[in-house]
């Protein structure tokens, strides 16, 4: 299967180019990055410091998406609403592991899945995915009784809080409950905040060094406390999960799927 990566010369960008080479049943269609970058005109297995792929780096995502059955983008909301155009005007699976879209924006990607196959889920890893249908099933067996709080924390550079993750773990948690996110979300605590009230989902948000992404998920409750957690110590993982998609999607009907649906999990 011909894989594309958009946004190769990027820290996941380059994780993701490695995985494919090393992927049986995987070919390396392509990368692109932004115009003007000096990663331009490179070969990609060279980008990686692996031998010459014999595909360069280019500026022309849509050629990328016209080259490749799967493209997989890790990049930011803004492009990756326009490849999602791209795949449903060529017909190439895109596997999204973007994080910080809309509502509005992951809402059209729904839309345009109805033209190809799209995997939309804010992280990839095996794991971590597991740990989405933990949440549910526990939040969905302990209750209101039990408080939820969301812990994670990631490296200086990323941009976005709460991450992906943590809000996938809130839906999971909302969902076992059977409420809205929005409706039971408390996303920060400052000052005189008076008693915390019953069904509150919190979250907390830490940023330093190069941490991967280490994520918490504690139900606390007057006598007990259950704590799940997930610690990823090389983006390997998520690079993993994302080519496990894209091959998923092989002869795949159009449609928006996540990876549950790649991995075969259910919450019934």
């Amino acid at each position: 299967m011909k894989i594309g990566i958009v946004g190769c010369a990027g820290r996941m960008g380059q994780m993701l180019v490695r995985e494919v080479l090393k992927t049986d049943g995987a070919e390396l269609a392509g990368g692109t990055e932004p115009e003007g970058s000096p990663a331009i005109g490179r070969d990609l297995g060279a980008l990686v410091g692996a031998d010459d792929a014999g595909v360069t780096v280019t500026d022309d995502p849509k050629a990328l998406f016209q080259a490749a059955d799967a493209v997989i983008d890790f990049t930011r909301p803004e492009p990756t609403m326009r490849h999602a155009d791209l795949a449903a005007e060529t017909g190439t699976a895109l596997i999204i592991g973007t994080t910080g879209l809309s509502a509005e924006q992951e809402a059209e990607i729904g839309r345009l899945g109805e033209k190809t196959p799209i995997v939309l889920a804010p992280n990839m890893s095996v794991g971590v995915n597991l740990l989405f249908a933990l949440t549910q099933k526990v939040a969905a067996t302990l209750g209101i009784d039990y408080d939820v709080e969301i812990v994670e924390m990631h490296h200086r550079h990323k941009v976005d809080a709460p991450s992906g993750t943590a809000l996938g773990l809130g839906r999971a948690a909302a969902a076992g409950r059977g409420v809205a996110l929005d409706e039971a979300a408390v996303w920060a605590r400052e000052g005189h905040t008076g008693p915390r009230k019953a069904g509150d989902i919190g979250f907390a948000t830490l940023r330093g060094g190069d941490v991967v992404g280490d994520h918490t998920v504690v139900f606390a409750a007057d006598g007990e406390r259950v704590e799940l957690t997930h610690k990823a110590s090389d983006r390997a993982v998520f690079a993993k999960g994302a080519v496990r998609a894209a091959l998923w999607c092989d002869g795949r009907a159009p449609g928006k799927y996540s990876m549950f649906d790649v991995l075969g999990l259910s919450v019934d």
